[in-house]
């Protein structure tokens, strides 16, 4: 993953990838922070997936923020939908200095401000499970579609690097309902990509 997503940096584009589990998203932002500027990331979840060894074992699904945090491929960590957090990874949110926007707290109105370069990654378990059941973790209290969507319409920063949708189930998807969701959200975040890149 980190070579082809560190190819197709390298000739200019700016990659978005279609997961899997969340474990793709640490060599997709190794890939991007190969230059030595260390990204911001706006993450969508229900978990914070910081795990150190999540089943024990470090790049599992539950573990990638852990380490692109722990090799300082990013500066700025912005969560939010958590509703799904034990003691361990709240001792790792703090050790990170992780801005953790949990949906007991989530406002409709949230703006959130990046100096960029964003990197944008989607776990489709942050949305509320009966909007996209396809997923294998669900966590029931999350967000609508149109609450993700408002933020990353919203989001400001100087550029968008990359993104990423992961952890859709085809096998517990009901009517391809969650694959359509998928589909908006990756629409959405193309578009936001054009606007704020000028490209």
């Amino acid at each position: 993953i980190r070579t082809e997503v560190g190819k197709w940096r390298r000739r200019g584009y700016r990659p978005v990838v279609l997961g899997g589990d969340h474990a793709v998203t640490h060599p997709v932002v190794q890939a991007l922070a190969e230059k030595g500027t260390p990204l911001d990331i706006l993450h969508f979840d229900a978990h914070p997936d910081l795990y150190h060894a999540f089943e024990n074992n470090p790049r599992s699904h539950g573990s990638p923020f852990a380490r692109i945090m722990e090799e300082g491929l990013c500066r700025r960590l912005v969560q939010v939908g958590i509703r799904a957090a034990d003691v361990h990874q709240r001792e790792q949110a703090e050790k990170f200095l992780v801005e953790t926007i949990e949906m007991r707290n989530l406002t409709p109105d949230l703006r959130l401000s990046f100096d960029g370069p964003l990197y944008i990654s989607v776990d489709l378990d942050v949305l509320e499970p009966g909007l996209a059941p396809g997923v294998s973790h669900f966590e029931p209290g999350g967000m609508t579609v149109r609450e993700v969507i408002g933020i990353i319409q919203r989001v400001e920063t100087a550029g968008i690097a990359g993104a990423d949708i992961v952890e859709y189930n085809p096998a517990r998807d009901v009517r391809q309902l969650t694959a359509h969701v998928a589909a908006k959200l990756l629409k959405e975040i193309l578009g936001r990509m054009i606007q704020v890149n000028g490209d």
